[in-house]
Protein backbone atom coordinates (compact mmCIF):
# COMPACT_ATOMS: atom_id res chain seq x y z
CA UNK A 1 0.00 0.00 0.00
CA UNK A 2 2.65 2.38 0.55
CA UNK A 3 4.37 1.70 -2.69
CA UNK A 4 1.66 1.92 -3.91
CA UNK A 5 0.62 5.62 -2.21
CA UNK A 6 4.31 6.28 -3.37
CA UNK A 7 4.04 5.60 -6.92
CA UNK A 8 0.53 7.61 -7.46
CA UNK A 9 2.62 10.83 -5.44
CA UNK A 10 5.05 10.89 -7.93
CA UNK A 11 2.61 10.38 -10.88
CA UNK A 12 0.82 13.58 -9.35
CA UNK A 13 4.21 15.32 -9.04
CA UNK A 14 4.79 14.58 -12.63
CA UNK A 15 1.37 15.68 -14.16
CA UNK A 16 2.17 19.16 -12.37
CA UNK A 17 5.01 19.28 -13.80
CA UNK A 18 3.85 18.53 -17.17
CA UNK A 19 1.42 21.23 -16.81
CA UNK A 20 4.16 23.63 -15.56
CA UNK A 21 7.47 23.10 -17.30
CA UNK A 22 8.65 26.22 -15.21
CA UNK A 23 12.47 25.05 -16.22
CA UNK A 24 11.35 25.79 -20.25
CA UNK A 25 13.09 28.25 -22.74
CA UNK A 26 12.48 31.96 -21.86
CA UNK A 27 10.44 33.59 -24.64
CA UNK A 28 11.46 36.82 -23.00
CA UNK A 29 10.87 39.51 -25.86
CA UNK A 30 10.40 36.69 -28.42
CA UNK A 31 7.18 38.10 -28.91
CA UNK A 32 7.59 41.57 -29.58
CA UNK A 33 11.11 41.26 -31.34
CA UNK A 34 10.47 42.17 -34.86
CA UNK A 35 13.76 41.61 -37.62
CA UNK A 36 15.39 44.67 -38.74
CA UNK A 37 15.63 44.71 -42.83
CA UNK A 38 14.34 47.96 -44.27
CA UNK A 39 12.99 48.10 -47.67
CA UNK A 40 15.01 50.07 -50.61
CA UNK A 41 12.75 53.36 -50.47
CA UNK A 42 10.57 53.58 -47.49
CA UNK A 43 6.55 54.46 -48.06
CA UNK A 44 4.52 57.92 -46.98
CA UNK A 45 3.56 57.29 -43.49
CA UNK A 46 0.15 55.17 -43.01
CA UNK A 47 -2.59 54.76 -40.94
CA UNK A 48 -1.94 51.16 -39.63
CA UNK A 49 -4.79 48.66 -39.61
CA UNK A 50 -5.12 44.76 -39.02
CA UNK A 51 -7.74 42.24 -39.08
CA UNK A 52 -6.89 39.12 -37.25
CA UNK A 53 -9.51 37.04 -39.48
CA UNK A 54 -9.62 33.55 -38.14
CA UNK A 55 -6.90 34.46 -35.89
CA UNK A 56 -8.78 35.62 -33.81
CA UNK A 57 -10.42 32.30 -32.92
CA UNK A 58 -7.21 30.21 -32.75
CA UNK A 59 -6.17 29.53 -28.72
CA UNK A 60 -2.46 31.27 -29.36
CA UNK A 61 -2.13 34.46 -30.27
CA UNK A 62 -3.77 37.86 -28.50
CA UNK A 63 -6.12 39.61 -29.87
CA UNK A 64 -3.78 42.54 -29.88
CA UNK A 65 -0.49 40.85 -31.20
CA UNK A 66 -1.82 41.13 -34.75
CA UNK A 67 -2.13 44.98 -34.95
CA UNK A 68 1.33 45.05 -32.81
CA UNK A 69 3.41 43.22 -35.19
CA UNK A 70 1.62 44.45 -38.06
CA UNK A 71 2.68 48.11 -36.51
CA UNK A 72 5.95 47.44 -35.63
CA UNK A 73 7.08 45.71 -38.76
CA UNK A 74 5.48 48.82 -41.00
CA UNK A 75 7.50 51.35 -38.64
CA UNK A 76 10.66 49.52 -38.30
CA UNK A 77 10.91 48.81 -41.90
CA UNK A 78 8.26 50.18 -44.20
CA UNK A 79 7.17 53.44 -43.45
CA UNK A 80 8.53 56.72 -42.59
CA UNK A 81 8.15 58.27 -39.32
CA UNK A 82 5.05 60.36 -38.63
CA UNK A 83 3.86 62.67 -35.89
CA UNK A 84 0.64 63.53 -37.30
CA UNK A 85 -0.45 63.49 -41.03
CA UNK A 86 -0.61 59.91 -42.94
CA UNK A 87 -1.06 59.39 -46.51
CA UNK A 88 -3.42 56.32 -46.95
CA UNK A 89 -3.74 53.47 -45.45
CA UNK A 90 -1.92 49.97 -44.56
CA UNK A 91 -4.09 46.91 -43.23
CA UNK A 92 -3.21 43.54 -42.44
CA UNK A 93 -5.68 40.79 -43.18
CA UNK A 94 -5.06 37.53 -41.70
CA UNK A 95 -7.14 35.00 -44.40
CA UNK A 96 -6.01 31.32 -43.49
CA UNK A 97 -4.79 29.68 -40.05
CA UNK A 98 -4.42 26.00 -38.77
CA UNK A 99 -2.89 25.16 -36.15
CA UNK A 100 -1.72 21.50 -35.03
CA UNK A 101 -1.21 19.70 -31.99
CA UNK A 102 1.24 16.39 -32.47
CA UNK A 103 3.29 14.57 -30.45
CA UNK A 104 0.25 14.51 -27.34
CA UNK A 105 0.97 10.69 -27.15
CA UNK A 106 4.07 11.66 -25.87
CA UNK A 107 2.59 13.06 -23.06
CA UNK A 108 0.94 9.94 -21.73
CA UNK A 109 4.29 7.81 -22.35
CA UNK A 110 6.07 10.55 -20.12
CA UNK A 111 3.79 10.51 -17.36
CA UNK A 112 3.94 7.04 -17.05
CA UNK A 113 7.85 6.95 -16.64
CA UNK A 114 7.30 10.20 -14.44
CA UNK A 115 8.74 12.12 -17.03
CA UNK A 116 12.34 11.06 -16.56
CA UNK A 117 12.71 11.06 -20.49
CA UNK A 118 12.37 15.17 -20.82
CA UNK A 119 15.16 15.30 -18.28
CA UNK A 120 16.90 14.46 -21.00
CA UNK A 121 15.12 16.91 -24.12
CA UNK A 122 12.54 14.60 -25.20
CA UNK A 123 9.65 16.83 -26.42
CA UNK A 124 6.10 16.73 -24.97
CA UNK A 125 4.42 17.83 -28.20
CA UNK A 126 4.87 19.83 -30.80
CA UNK A 127 2.21 23.10 -31.85
CA UNK A 128 2.36 23.77 -35.46
CA UNK A 129 0.71 26.86 -37.05
CA UNK A 130 0.47 28.20 -41.10
CA UNK A 131 -0.88 31.35 -41.89
CA UNK A 132 -1.74 33.05 -45.10
CA UNK A 133 -2.24 36.63 -44.52
CA UNK A 134 -2.20 39.39 -46.98
CA UNK A 135 -1.55 43.17 -46.63
CA UNK A 136 -3.63 45.88 -48.28
CA UNK A 137 -2.37 49.39 -49.39
CA UNK A 138 -5.27 52.06 -50.10
CA UNK A 139 -4.56 55.47 -50.45
CA UNK A 140 -6.36 58.26 -48.39
CA UNK A 141 -9.70 57.77 -50.27
CA UNK A 142 -9.88 54.10 -49.59
CA UNK A 143 -9.05 53.04 -53.15
CA UNK A 144 -6.83 50.08 -52.99
CA UNK A 145 -3.31 50.44 -55.08
CA UNK A 146 -2.13 46.79 -54.47
CA UNK A 147 -2.27 43.35 -52.48
CA UNK A 148 0.51 41.34 -51.09
CA UNK A 149 0.15 37.97 -49.98
CA UNK A 150 2.87 35.85 -47.83
CA UNK A 151 2.65 32.69 -46.21
CA UNK A 152 3.98 31.31 -42.49
CA UNK A 153 4.58 28.11 -41.02
CA UNK A 154 5.85 27.52 -37.36
CA UNK A 155 6.68 24.68 -35.49
CA UNK A 156 7.03 24.92 -31.43
CA UNK A 157 8.44 21.90 -29.31
CA UNK A 158 7.37 21.90 -26.03
CA UNK A 159 9.64 20.46 -23.49
CA UNK A 160 10.84 20.87 -20.13
CA UNK A 161 15.01 22.31 -20.88
CA UNK A 162 15.38 22.67 -24.89
CA UNK A 163 11.45 24.07 -25.57
CA UNK A 164 8.57 25.72 -24.37
CA UNK A 165 5.87 25.31 -21.55
CA UNK A 166 2.72 24.66 -23.13
CA UNK A 167 1.92 28.23 -22.20
CA UNK A 168 3.49 29.73 -24.33
CA UNK A 169 3.93 27.49 -27.16
CA UNK A 170 0.42 27.93 -28.49
CA UNK A 171 0.85 31.72 -28.75
CA UNK A 172 4.25 31.40 -29.27
CA UNK A 173 3.49 29.08 -32.89
CA UNK A 174 1.15 31.94 -34.32
CA UNK A 175 3.35 34.59 -33.68
CA UNK A 176 6.16 33.01 -35.22
CA UNK A 177 3.73 32.10 -38.70
CA UNK A 178 2.87 35.42 -38.84
CA UNK A 179 6.26 36.84 -38.57
CA UNK A 180 7.16 34.71 -41.46
CA UNK A 181 4.36 36.30 -43.77
CA UNK A 182 4.95 39.91 -43.16
CA UNK A 183 8.71 38.91 -43.64
CA UNK A 184 7.58 37.46 -47.12
CA UNK A 185 5.25 40.48 -48.29
CA UNK A 186 8.47 42.86 -47.23
CA UNK A 187 10.33 42.27 -50.45
CA UNK A 188 7.13 42.54 -52.65
CA UNK A 189 6.49 45.88 -51.11
CA UNK A 190 10.36 47.05 -51.57
CA UNK A 191 9.27 45.97 -55.02
CA UNK A 192 6.43 48.05 -55.35
CA UNK A 193 7.31 50.99 -53.45
CA UNK A 194 8.32 53.36 -56.75
CA UNK A 195 5.20 52.90 -57.79
CA UNK A 196 3.11 52.91 -54.55
CA UNK A 197 5.19 56.16 -53.15
CA UNK A 198 3.73 58.99 -55.69
CA UNK A 199 0.21 57.14 -55.54
CA UNK A 200 -0.28 57.34 -51.92
CA UNK A 201 1.19 61.39 -52.33
CA UNK A 202 -1.15 62.19 -54.86
CA UNK A 203 -3.84 61.34 -53.32
CA UNK A 204 -3.34 63.88 -50.07
CA UNK A 205 -3.47 63.57 -46.27
CA UNK A 206 -6.02 61.34 -44.95
CA UNK A 207 -8.69 63.14 -43.02
CA UNK A 208 -10.91 60.36 -41.34
CA UNK A 209 -8.38 57.60 -39.86
CA UNK A 210 -10.87 54.82 -39.72
CA UNK A 211 -10.61 53.26 -42.91
CA UNK A 212 -14.42 51.88 -43.57
CA UNK A 213 -14.32 48.14 -43.11
CA UNK A 214 -11.27 48.30 -41.00
CA UNK A 215 -11.37 46.39 -37.85
CA UNK A 216 -8.78 47.68 -35.86
CA UNK A 217 -7.08 51.05 -35.91
CA UNK A 218 -3.46 52.05 -34.82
Amino acid sequence: MKLLSGTSRILALSVCGLAGLGACKSVKGTFTATPTATITKRLPPLEITADPGPLAMNDGALPEDPLRMFKAELQRNVVEPTDTATYGYARLVVTKVKTTRTGRSLQAAQVVTFLIPSLFGAPLEWYKTDIQAEVQLMNANGELLGTYTGRGTSNVKVAMYHGYSQTDAPRLADVLALREALAQIRPQLDTAATRLRPLLMAGGQVNNPTLPGGSTKQ
